[in-house]
């Protein structure tokens, strides 16, 4: 697909800061191109190799959900059509019982919301060709950053493969390299600066559903595949090539009791037998026995910036555990806030990043907060009545009013409402069912109290 220069591009280069992004993964590329678009001199650095030319880092998701946030980010820089010709639309949730029964949870009553599963790599080779394309955009690769002195924004890289250090002179760094950033790691012991790191008990190991001998999906395609489990979940994502990633979410002590195929064949027979035939006996000891369990990581820090000089997005700076699909979503919308933010009239890069770092972080810490209580979600609550009850009540009303009863999913997933808003209004709701219930409990004893009088006095 190719990019159209903006208008002022010619003019905009040579007076403008010249900015270099650490990080050259989805937020990296991404924000290179919102601010080359934008006539910004920028020199994106990686530390791995260039991602096009290599296989995907084993252990790290090889697809993630697209939503509304996301799609909104790309469309800015004319990349949201490429992405989701490439992308599968999941219309809801799909949950397996311990008897291998299916039942479909959609996202909306009239079945017209989704997510798109994407591939991770599919989408970072998107992102670097279209950066390509511009002349003030330099994509360097094999340079970790070792040191970084913000007062003169002056960085020193190695190369992991030829050991040559080299200097780099910017005007402005922006780390976007990831939950453990080089670049916020010198941040950490300046004052005022606020951080939190939280690893939970929970763990996650990827595994892999195959097409079937004819080549199709081996389950309905265009869903999210949850095994609830109550302590533990599992779930499947389908790809491009008809397979599907599927990954198990498991506290480290359960994973632990796992230590020999028995163990293992046992363990999935009891909690996921249905999964068995579709992964394949061979297949499921061999992946599973391959790679270690992860760990998973919330980080919040704020602010986000020292003065003009340094700036973090992405998981840089709000790391998130996986289970709202909004890591990616939440990194990308940065970019987009950023570059509107960039657009009002006389706003000088400055400026925009101190109102950036000052109004992003409370909604990174909601969406933090949202994506840890999904997991008790996923796992657990979309198996009990309560659940289940709430959804088609939020479904109905949803239906029945549109624009003033939207569901937490929905407000996170398909809306650009800010995050600590999407919790205000489920708040909102569920002050407004309380007092309904209250009511009709009110009502119900008073209609109970005066039957019983009626009762006495026949």
């Amino acid at each position: 697909m190719q990019e159209k220069y903006p208008e002022t591009f010619t003019n905009c280069v040579g007076r403008k800061p010249e900015i270099s992004i650490v990080g050259g993964g989805l937020v990296g590329s991404l924000l290179a191109l919102h601010l080359g678009q934008k006539g910004y001199q920028v020199n994106l650095y990686e530390y791995r190799d260039d991602i096009r030319t290599t296989e995907l880092i084993g252990g790290r998701s090889i697809n993630l959900a697209l939503s509304a946030r996301g799609r909104k980010a790309l469309a800015k820089v004319g990349l949201e059509e490429a992405i989701l010709e490439h992308g599968i639309p999941m219309r809801g949730r799909m949950l397996h019982d311990l008897n291998g029964r299916r039942r479909i949870v959609p996202y909306d009553k009239n079945n017209q919301q989704c997510i798109f599963s994407v591939g991770r790599k599919h989408l970072n080779e998107i992102l670097l060709n279209a950066s390509e394309r511009y002349p003030n955009i330099h994509l360097n690769f094999n340079h970790k950053l070792i040191d970084m002195h913000v007062e003169d924004t002056q960085m020193t890289f190695k190369n992991p493969k030829t050991k040559e250090v080299m200097d780099v002179s910017t005007d402005l760094i922006i780390g976007c390299d990831g939950a453990f950033s080089a670049v916020r790691r010198h941040m950490i012991t300046r004052p005022g600066f606020d951080f939190s790191q939280t690893y939970i008990e929970h763990g996650y190991l990827e595994l892999c559903i195959p097409p079937t001998a004819s080549g199709d999906f081996a389950m309905p395609h265009n869903y999210l595949h949850i095994w609830p489990r109550g302590k533990f979940m599992m779930i499947a994502l389908p790809n491009q090539d008809r397979s599907w990633t599927v990954t198990l979410f498991m506290p480290f002590a359960n994973f632990e009791m796992l230590k020999t195929s028995t163990d293992l064949l046992e363990f999935f027979r009891k909690y996921f037998p249905d999964s068995i035939e579709l992964i394949g006996e061979e297949k499921l000891m061999k992946d599973f026995f391959r790679i270690k369990p992860q760990s998973l990581v919330m980080i919040k820090c704020r602010p986000y910036n020292i003065s003009d000089k340094v700036l973090l997005m992405g998981d840089a700076a709000h790391a998130m555990v996986p289970f709202y699909g909004q890591g990616m979503n939440a990194g990308f919308e940065d970019c987009s806030i950023f570059s509107e933010i960039l657009d009002c009239p006389s706003m000088e890069i400055a400026d925009a990043i101190t109102e950036f770092s000052a109004k992003r972080w409370e909604d990174a810490f909601a969406i933090c907060d949202l994506a840890m209580y999904n997991y008790i979600e996923m796992r657990d609550l979309v198996n009990r009545s309560s659940f289940l009850w709430r959804k088609r009540l939020d479904d109905f009303l949803f239906w029945l009013m549109p624009n003033i009863w939207v569901p937490l999913y929905n407000t996170v997933s398909f809306s650009h409402m800010p995050y600590r808003k999407c919790i205000q209004n489920r708040e909102w709701q569920n002050r407004i069912l309380s007092r309904i219930l209250v009511i009709l409990g009110t009502f119900g004893l008073a209609g109970l109290v005066a039957g019983i009088g009626i009762v006495l006095r026949s």
